[in-house]
């Protein structure tokens, strides 16, 4: 395996830390903050990011549980009820990801975040 430059190194760490930043603040950091960075910063291809920025997400998430779980900010039931079925989305997800061209991976994903701000703007 290559060297990591020392300036990819920070920009990981930066990734990083406003993906934690994020995540705590918000319950957002993954697809929003890792997966365009990635991109942008560093030259990840779409497929490779959206890969890499899952495994960060194993631990932003677990941390980011327990944190507002100590602050009595988690319903665990509900939850689980959300993330056991989507199981099956990210399968799903995952094939067709597969199965799309990286461009219309970027402009669906442009389009999704494009939604969720103007939602967020006109609540």
């Amino acid at each position: 395996m290559p060297r990591m430059r020392p300036r990819a190194t920070l920009r990981l760490a930066a990734i990083g830390t406003a993906a934690g930043l994020f995540s705590g603040l918000f319950g957002v950091g993954g697809g929003v903050v890792i997966v365009p960075l990635l991109i942008l910063w560093l030259g990840v291809a779409e497929r490779e990011a959206t890969g890499t920025s899952l495994a960060a997400i194993v631990l932003i998430a677990a941390t980011a549980t327990l944190v507002h779980g100590a602050y009595g900010n988690l319903h665990l039931r509900e939850g689980l009820l959300v993330g056991l079925p989507a199981v099956a989305g990210v399968l799903a997800g995952g094939r067709l990801q597969q199965q799309i061209s990286t461009r219309a991976i970027s402009l669906i994903f442009s389009a999704l975040i494009a939604g969720v701000a103007i939602e967020l703007l006109l609540a």
